[in-house]
Formats: C-alpha cells, sequence, structure tokens
C-alpha cells in the first residue's frame, strides 16, 4: 500500500524515524543500496525499486541521503513528485548547494524545503530538533509533526539559512572532535594523556576532558566519513563567503581517516580507542 510519506534514503536516519514514527504502511522508501531493503520491509514500510515509486502519490518526501549524493537525488526528485508534495532536504550540505537544488524544484513549479537536522537522531528519534526553512516552512512544519516529529523551527523563508545555521555551527562542533583526536593522539604517543587530560579539567568542569575525549572519537570512529563529507560542506560554503577553510578543511581530514579505519566493536574508554587506532595499519601515530 502506497502512503503519504516517501523516503528517499533509508540509513540511519530513515530507519530511525520510521521504526520510531511507527509510519508502517503509511510510507515507503528507496534506498540505492539494495540491502537495506529487508531492513525497509521489516518496519512495514513499502520496499521500492525506483525513486520515481517511492514518491508517487506522497504528500510528505524526506531526503536522507549522503551529502555528496543530496543535490542529484533532488534533481532527479524534483521532475517525479506530485505538484502539492513538499520535499524536504534533510541532508547536511552547503546553503548554496541547497539553493542549487531549490532552483530545480522551481523550474520544476514544485515545492523545497531546507531542513537541518540538529542533533544526533539517536537517542533523540522524533525529538531530535529540526530547523526548517523556505517559502513553504510553515505548510512543511504542520505536516513534519503530523508525520511525528516533535521539536521544529521555522528560521526563515529563505532556502539555505537553515542549514547555515547548522553548518556554522559544525564548523566549531566537529572542528573541536578532529582536534581532539589530534590531540589524544599525541598525548597517547608521548604517554601523557592523563596529566593533559587533568591539566584541561582545572580549567572547565561542566564535562571532564576524559568523558569529553571518549565521546568525540567515538563520534569520529562511528561516524567519520558521514561527518567529514559533512565537514566538506562546511567547507564549500565558508569559500562560497570568501573565508579560507583553513580548519575545517583539515577537520574534514581527520574526520575521514578516523571514519576508515572500521574499527568494529568499538572498544571502551579513550585508551582503548586510542589503542585500537594505533595498532590499525592505516591508522595515524
Amino acid at each position: 500500500m502506497r502512503g503519504t510519506i516517501a523516503l528517499i534514503g533509508f540509513g540511519e536516519a530513515g530507519s530511525t524515524f520510521a521504526s520510531a514514527a511507527g509510519w508502517e504502511s503509511q510510507a515507503a522508501a528507496f534506498d540505492v543500496a539494495a540491502a537495506r531493503r529487508p531492513a525497509i520491509d521489516e518496519l512495514g514500510v513499502t520496499s521500492c525499486d525506483r525513486a520515481a515509486q517511492a514518491l508517487s502519490g506522497a504528500s510528505l518526501v524526506l531526503s536522507l541521503v549522503t551529502a555528496d549524493q543530496a543535490l542529484h537525488v533532488a534533481q532527479e526528485c524534483a521532475g517525479l513528485i506530485a505538484p502539492d508534495a513538499l520535499f524536504c532536504d534533510m541532508n547536511s550540505v552547503a546553503p548554496g548547494t541547497k539553493r542549487e537544488a531549490a532552483r530545480a524544484f522551481a523550474d520544476a513549479g514544485r515545492r523545497y524545503v531546507d531542513v537541518a537536522v540538529m542533533a544526533p537522531v539517536n537517542p533523540a528519534r522524533m525529538a531530535v530538533p529540526l530547523n526548517i526553512s523556505g517559502p513553504d516552512a510553515a505548510e512543511a512544519k504542520s505536516a513534519l509533526h503530523d508525520a511525528g516529529f516533535t521539536r521544529i523551527a521555522v528560521v526563515g523563508d529563505a532556502i539555505g539559512r537553515a542549514s547555515a545555521i547548522k553548518l556554522v555551527r559544525s564548523v566549531m562542533v566537529k572542528g573541536v572532535e578532529a582536534l581532539t583526536a589530534e590531540m589524544m593522539l599525541a598525548a597517547h604517543a608521548e604517554g601523557v594523556a592523563d596529566a593533559v587530560l587533568a591539566s584541561l579539567d582545572a580549567s572547565e568542569k561542566s564535562i571532564s576532558w576524559a568523558e569529553r575525549a571518549d565521546y568525540n572519537l567515538d563520534r569520529m570512529l562511528v561516524h567519520g566519513r558521514r561527518r567529514a563529507a559533512e565537514m566538506a560542506e562546511a567547507a564549500q560554503m565558508l569559500r562560497d563567503l570568501g573565508i579560507d577553510p583553513l580548519m575545517t578543511e583539515n577537520s574534514v581530514a581527520r574526520q575521514q581517516a578516523l571514519g576508515d579505519l572500521d574499527i568494529e566493536p568499538l572498544p571502551e574508554g579513550f585508551a582503548a580507542k586510542l589503542a585500537a587506532i594505533t595498532a590499525t595499519p592505516k591508522g595515524e601515530n
């Protein structure tokens, strides 16, 4: 049974939302990775062989693909969605990329909404905060609320504004993660990790630096490749603004390097993570 929600991409975000919201027969999904189709079926969502099948009859479309595919997917979907449907581009790409995608929808007489997912989808699930912008943001807010999302903020009527807020924030958040990895690798190599972390704790007590280092390394090892793609978009945003993305481009490299290690299962604690990183042939030491 074809529903009113179409999911383009069924990775962590798509599967999490479908499971948490219980969309079941209300939704259809397409993912280029055929291996994900059994997971779609298990959740009671209609699995489709082509994007056009998932989009047929859908009034709300959620694009949840990789950053490097977001523009191509949007341009393809612009000519396929129903005239009254809302295409919510939830991918972490540069504001300029969102504006380019939106032009394809405007040319096709279709509606496009810039959506920025402002926190990890797990464990927040349907309570993950969403910033949305664009001429149809108010209607999209209502549609997303009806779909089960509970924390939605309209941040303006300009395409790109929601993504700008997210990616400018990412310059700091993902950059700090990348700097954490560099600091901890050096501290580990010199045998001074505990002393360095204690020194940082002396000046900031809200969360211990041992916990912060462990968390930051965890995020990079699990999601480094995806975060690298997001930071590449942040770098493009900075270039579009005439700002040389010196730190951000190197954050891309650090996030990518740790994500590419594919360390499984993930060790508990920063010391074990560092040992695994430095023991891996592809790691940096």
